[in-house]
């Protein structure tokens, strides 16, 4: 799998003082499509499963044919959206399990859908490098704010580390910003996923991530 250097993420928990959430992640999917976000992963940690399989048809609708859709921990959800992919965590269902569950609906479609998985320590990243996975996720590699327990940052070295262990498609995250990603580009890593630094402007953030990672 081919990784846009920029791996944009809607965190609806990041737009929850929106009167209505769904119509902000359209807008704010909207405003990334259109500076060039050729992927984008939606979020929702708040276990409203009618919303956010709203969310998800919305960006489905957005982004079918300009983006890939990646749906974050639910398989369900992005079988029922017709996502590309679902990104899993290390509580979530088992990459493996995900594969046999989206392998007979990626053989109804053109290409395979994508299975993402995330890890925080060099012991997980060597684990996934022989699961089903198309990419793998490290992180945080700076401190976040993105979630209420983050787990221990790992630092450039721990991309570097994280490089050196597999040969899937890496993508950082945690704390990543226009200021910092080139160094997490140079550490290893092939692609950059970013939320909070593509909130207060995300047409000119976006792009300006784009200019600086080429």
């Amino acid at each position: 799998m081919i990784l846009p250097r920029l791996y944009p993420i809607i965190d609806s928990a990041c737009l929850s003082s929106a009167p209505d959430r769904i119509l902000a992640v359209s807008h704010f999917a909207e405003e990334l499509l259109r500076a060039g976000a050729t992927l984008i992963q939606y979020r929702d940690k708040t276990g409203d499963t009618a919303r956010m399989l709203s969310c998800a048809q919305e960006l489905r609708r957005l982004t079918q044919g300009k983006a890939t859709l990646i749906i974050n921990d639910r398989v369900d959800i992005c079988l029922a959206a017709q996502a590309d992919g679902v990104h899993l965590g290390q509580d979530d269902l088992s990459p493996a399990a995900a594969r046999q569950i989206l392998l007979a609906e990626g053989n109804k479609r053109s290409s395979p859908l994508v299975v993402g998985f995330s890890t925080h320590n060099l012991d997980q990243v060597q684990e996934a490098n022989a699961m089903p996975v198309d990419y793998v996720a490290v992180g945080p590699v700076f401190a976040t704010g993105s979630k209420a327990k983050p787990d221990p940052v790992i630092g450039l070295e721990g991309v570097r580390q994280a490089r050196a262990s597999t040969q899937k498609p890496l993508v950082a995250i945690g704390g990543i910003t226009r200021k910092n990603c080139l160094q997490v580009r140079d550490a290893g890593a092939d692609a950059m996923a970013v939320i909070a630094d593509l909130l207060e402007s995300p047409v000119k953030a976006l792009e300006e991530f784009i200019r600086v990672l080429g």
